[in-house]
Parts: structure tokens; C-alpha cells; sequence
């Protein structure tokens, strides 16, 4: 009888202590969602919204968290890299969100970021991007150089023999970034200065004639060229099509492309397009029962089962799902005390494998290079195991000594050599 009660009386306190922890959590829970709705971002990160409601309304249907419902708060910053700070204040400061999900482009991100770390919020980024930044207020969910661009790279030395290379990007930081750490890599692997060819374009460029006819005279001597592509956003629309209008096969002259994925190619004619190339660690062609599953309850949501799933996606799924886990373990969603309880929370990826969340505030992800089909879907033709994303390239001496460590040496810039922290805050 003792025992029978010293059982009821835990269960009890334990419920009771649940209780307290709801009350204690004001309900309901604010979710800030921060993409772009219009604008030349539009193509890429409406998508990204839908994504977060139908995480969002999953969750509320499991109970929601803490004893809570979550709330969706929406801003579109209409593809404004000033207006995204603007609206991540009003999200943080008027509306009291508890977390944010957003952004595709660097310059947005950085925008972001000075707001971030004056009122201490967290920011979860979905989208591959340059490195050379870890920020203790931001989880970067997407992919770093080394587990994407280097890699790419790679595939087209090793497996394609290209010898001359046309790094084309849009004109903002993360082309810039990502190209000059590719520069040097293909340097120090002995491709030659005078074959690497650099061009950037702003955003939302229609006219590729000139450029296009300037890759294809790289080649004049006969030598293999490849494209590495950081174009982003519509312009994507114009590049493609006027590769197709210059005859331009991937035989000829590979493309393999960094912001390009399912959602880019559903709005264009694709036949011209194959075999060219994307890195990600993401396709929806992957053949895994968490893929399908993701992919049956994005269909059933959007109620359009020819709507398409890309990387970023998987990316906002697996980081909401590891600050759903974080705020379960903390028991709040205190910054400070869910920051904590992210370090080392593990979700499987829908590519198969397990995703892990260093204390670089980086996720450890396969690589995956994919070939284009005739359906704008791709073929998975190389994928490896998880790699650890690395904040600070190996690849820029200044670069090259720097490590983050937010929990052992707090610290998102840390000099190995001199053994002290260069700065808390982040570099906009």
C-alpha cells in the first residue's frame, strides 16, 4: 500500500510540476517566419513559408510544445535586405516572438544579424551560404562552402576533368564570398589564374547573351570548361534559357549549380537543361521512407500534389524540429537556455543518416551532387557521408585560423594561434 501511494503521490508532483512548467511558458508560443513574398525572392522563398506553416500546424496537431500552441508570425520583407531588419525588430520587439525562421540570401541574413544580437533572439537560416561567420544568435541549418562548393569542385576535377573554370554569381556577398574561397582552392589545385573566369550580375539579370557567348570562348583551345553557378533568385530563368538558345549542352560545358533546386527548375523547360548539375544535401528523389513521408504531408498541405520539395525545406524541417526538441529539454524558450540545449541535438535527415548540430551552430550533412532530368527532378549521382559544416574556411589564410566553439571556448571567432576570442559579435 506504501508503495502503490509513493507511486501515486510521484505521478502526481510529476503532473503537477508539468502544470507549473505550462503555466510558467506563455501561451501561445510566437513563431516568427521572415521570406520574402515578392521580389526577385519571391521564385525561391514563398515556398519556404509554406514549409514553416505546415510544420507549425503538424506540431499544434501533436499538442504543440511546452503545453502550448505555436503561432505563426509572418513578415514579408519583399526581397529588401534593409526592410528584413526592420521586420525582424517588429517581430522580436512588437510581436514577442520566441524564434525566427528565415532569410535565403546572405545580405538578408546580415541585415538581420546587428538586431539579433542586440535584443538576443534566435534565428534558424535554411539556405546554403559562404561560410566566415558563426553568430551565437543564429543556427545555420543550410549548407557551409566545404559542404557543398569544395565538394562540387571536386566532382568536376575528379570525376568530369574541367580545366577551366567560369565562377558566374549574382552581385552580393555570398557569390563574392564563396568565389573567392573557390579561387584560391582552385589555385592551390593548380588551375591556372588565367583559367578562372569571374563574372557577377545583379539580381533579377534578364540579359545573358554576352556572358554566356564569353564561357563558351573559354573554350576556344579545346580545354574542358565548367560552370560553377551562384546566380540566384529569377535570373536563374534568363541563364538557363539562353544556354538552351546557344545549344549549349551539359556535354559541352557543365553547369553545376548552388541556389538552383526543384522549386527553380518547376517554371522552366527542363528538356534543354539535362544532365547539367546542382550540389545540395537534399533531393526529393531521394529514395528513403522519411522522404516520403515529408513529401505526402507537403502534398496533402499545399493540396497540390505536383508541388515540389527542395533542400531548404528539409533544412527549416530539420531545424525547427531540433528547437522543438531543444525547447522540450529546456523546459523554455529562454534564447539562452534553448542555445544551450541545441548543441548536440540529432534528427534524421530525410536523405537517410542523422543530422547534428555542432557547437559551431552548423549541422553536420551528406553532400549530394545531382544530375538534371528531363522532369526537373534530379538523379542522385553521388552523395557522401555527413560532413561536419565549417564555419571558417580552410581555404583564406586570414580564414584558416579561426575556429567557433560556443560552448567549451564561447566563442564564435577564435584565433587557434593566439589563443584568444577576436570578437562576439559577428561581421556584418
Amino acid at each position: 500500500m506504501i508503495s502503490k501511494l509513493s507511486i501515486t503521490a510521484l505521478a502526481t508532483t510529476a503532473l503537477v510540476g508539468l502544470a507549473s512548467a505550462a503555466a510558467a511558458q506563455d501561451c501561445p508560443i510566437k513563431v516568427g517566419v521572415l521570406h520574402s513574398l515578392s521580389g526577385t525572392m519571391a521564385i525561391s522563398e514563398t515556398t519556404l513559408k509554406d514549409t514553416m506553416l505546415m510544420l507549425i500546424e503538424k506540431q499544434n496537431a501533436a499538442g504543440g510544445v511546452l503545453g502550448c500552441q505555436l503561432e505563426a508570425v509572418v513578415k514579408d520583407p519583399a526581397s529588401d535586405w534593409p526592410l528584413f531588419a526592420e521586420k525582424a525588430r517588429e517581430l522580436i520587439s512588437n510581436d514577442g516572438v520566441d524564434v525566427t525562421f528565415g532569410s535565403w540570401t546572405s545580405s538578408s541574413r546580415k541585415a538581420v544579424l546587428p538586431i539579433l544580437e542586440e535584443l538576443n533572439a534566435l534565428y534558424f537560416y535554411p539556405v546554403q551560404y559562404e561560410g566566415e561567420e558563426s553568430s551565437r544568435n543564429v543556427f545555420y541549418t543550410g549548407a557551409a562552402p566545404n559542404q557543398q562548393a569544395i565538394p562540387a569542385v571536386d566532382y568536376f576535377l575528379e570525376e568530369l576533368g574541367v580545366e577551366k573554370f567560369a565562377l558566374l554569381g549574382t552581385d552580393y556577398v555570398y557569390p563574392r564570398t564563396t568565389n573567392r574561397i573557390l579561387e584560391s582552392y582552385l589555385k592551390e589545385k593548380g588551375i591556372a589564374a588565367e583559367d578562372i573566369f569571374v563574372n557577377y550580375t545583379p539580381f533579377g539579370q534578364s540579359d545573358w547573351a554576352t556572358i554566356v557567348a564569353d564561357v563558351v570562348a573559354l573554350g576556344a583551345d579545346g580545354k574542358q570548361v565548367g560552370v560553377i553557378s551562384t546566380i540566384n533568385g529569377d535570373a536563374n530563368i534568363g541563364f538557363y534559357k539562353e544556354l538552351a538558345a546557344a545549344n549549349v549542352s551539359a556535354d559541352d560545358i557543365p553547369v553545376v549549380a548552388f541556389s538552383v533546386g526543384e522549386e527553380e527548375l518547376s517554371g522552366l523547360d527542363t528538356s534543354n537543361l539535362v544532365g547539367h548539375l546542382a550540389a545540395w544535401n537534399y533531393f526529393m528523389t531521394a529514395d528513403t521512407p522519411a522522404n516520403a513521408e515529408f513529401i505526402e504531408a507537403w502534398h496533402a498541405f499545399i493540396g497540390d500534389d505536383m508541388r515540389v520539395t527542395n533542400d531548404p525545406m528539409e533544412a527549416h524541417y530539420i531545424g525547427f524540429n531540433m528547437w522543438v526538441n531543444a525547447v522540450e529539454a529546456a523546459g523554455t524558450t529562454d534564447v539562452d537556455a534553448v542555445r544551450e540545449a541545441m548543441w548536440g541535438q540529432e534528427f534524421p535527415n530525410l536523405t537517410g543518416g542523422t543530422a547534428v548540430m555542432g557547437t559551431n551552430h552548423h549541422l553536420s550533412k551528406p553532400v549530394l551532387i545531382g544530375e538534371i532530368r528531363a522532369d526537373g527532378q534530379f538523379d542522385i549521382i553521388s552523395q557522401t557521408e555527413p560532413v561536419e559544416g565549417d564555419a571558417w574556411t580552410d581555404f583564406l589564410p586570414e580564414s584558416a585560423v579561426l575556429t567557433s566553439d560556443w560552448k567549451d571556448l564561447g566563442c564564435g571567432m577564435y584565433n587557434t594561434q593566439t589563443e584568444t576570442c577576436v570578437q562576439m559579435k559577428s561581421n556584418y
